[in-house]
């Protein structure tokens, strides 16, 4: 993906890929080691499994992910980060301290990173 007809500022086409309500979760939890769709599913905050489908796709289209079939019948895909969705660990890394300064009753980064040594 590269610069829209919108825009050529770097911020705004960077909301324009990853700026919705939903996408960066996806990347989060990819970051935690969540790899299958219902992983994804599971997590707190419900995204819509149509929305699902389409942010993975459109994270695929990107780079920003990849996905790997491990099962044939039904189909089933796990699906990663590349080098350039895992560029991104530092901006959530930043959300997470704005956030944990900023917005009360959110999750230390201590635990967060427990999470991400666990792999979930």
């Amino acid at each position: 993906m590269g610069v829209n007809d919108r825009s050529r500022c770097p911020v705004a086409c960077t909301l324009d890929l990853l700026g919705d309500k939903w996408t960066l979760l996806v990347v989060r939890d990819l970051l935690l080691g969540k790899t299958t769709y219902t992983e994804f599913q599971n997590s707190p905050e419900g995204v819509p499994t149509n929305i699902l489908a389409e942010r993975l796709k459109r994270l695929q289209a990107a780079g920003v992910v990849a996905r790997e079939k491990y099962q044939e019948r039904p189909v089933r895909y796990a699906y990663q980060l590349t080098d350039k969705g895992r560029d991104l660990a530092p901006v959530l890394s930043a959300m997470v301290d704005w956030g944990n300064r900023y917005v009360e009753g959110t999750i230390p980064r201590e635990a967060i990173e427990a999470m991400m040594k666990q792999g979930r």
